[in-house]
């Protein structure tokens, strides 16, 4: 079973994934802040990583860049998941290291179709 690491700091965007991802296999792990998404990259191993750009402390973009610098997690690919919906936005989130950028409001398959695509999965 793959695991996901999914950190956003709003509960309802996080019920949504987690609901969202489990139906289609996959274990989730919740976090709702980036410190906690770094901590839990390193010891959860997760096959894939979904950030929220703007949260409190550590933003998405700094835990990105972050995870893409540690040995240990640069190849975990990472799917930015966010409001910010302009160009210039999403041309950082991936500068960042972000293999792929989704806006908010989303549709739940579709972001299910980027983590099955993301990881290889053909269902």
């Amino acid at each position: 079973m793959q695991k996901i690491l999914v950190c956003d700091d709003e509960a309802a965007i996080r019920n949504i994934m987690d609901f969202s991802l489990e139906a289609e296999g996959f274990l989730v792990v919740p976090v709702g802040d980036g410190e906690t998404a770094l901590q839990a990259a390193m010891t959860e191993e997760p096959d894939l990583i979904i950030l929220d750009v703007m949260m409190p402390g550590s933003d998405g973009l700094t835990v990105c860049r972050e995870l893409k610098q540690n040995p240990r997690t640069a190849h975990i690919p990472v799917l930015m998941l966010t409001a910010r919906a302009g160009k210039d936005q999403r041309d950082e989130g991936l500068s960042a290291g972000a293999d792929e950028y989704i806006t908010k409001p989303f549709s739940p398959q579709r972001l299910v179709d980027k983590v099955n695509e993301l990881l290889g999965v053909t269902r």
